[in-house]
């Protein structure tokens, strides 16, 4: 059975991928937690479109990445949050507020799907963030996160 999957699903694929599964389990644990929808022709021109368009905005070549990632790691990106008096955040950091950080900072449009954060920020102050320019280059993006 074809299912195409709409998140990551570990030893099976990642959003978009189609794959071929056993029907009791993409009816009892794949459709049931929202991870995979049915395959179907029209659902695979739908995924042909967002695949063209993600390798449209993906970095082509190693070298082009390299260097978007020399400029990313030599700036200090600023994500302005909502914060107490203590320093203490309303919530945490997200991916989106990195990805628009860095455009604001005169950095390149950046896919907030590409960028880990492997702590939550949910303090004012300095933190890291990673992103996935290319399979074989990701940058350390610095940020320094302050009150607004």
């Amino acid at each position: 059975m074809k299912v195409i999957l709409t998140h990551e699903v570990s030893g099976l694929g990642t959003p978009g991928d189609v794959v071929d599964v056993k029907p009791g389990y993409a009816r009892n644990f794949l459709y049931r937690r929202g991870l995979a929808t049915q395959w179907t022709k029209g659902a695979q021109k739908q995924v042909d479109a967002i695949a063209a368009g993600r390798a449209a905005r993906a970095v082509k070549s190693l070298e082009e990445a390299q260097s978007i990632k020399g400029n990313l790691e030599a700036q200090q990106v600023t994500v302005t949050a909502h914060a107490g008096e203590s320093g203490r955040l309303f919530g945490a950091v997200t991916s989106r507020e990195v990805a628009e950080a860095i455009q604001a900072g005169g950095g390149p449009e950046i896919d907030r799907r590409t960028i880990e954060i492997p702590t939550p920020i949910k303090n004012v102050g300095p933190a890291e963030a990673f992103v996935r320019l290319h399979p074989e280059v990701q940058a350390k993006v610095a940020l320094d996160v302050v009150a607004g």
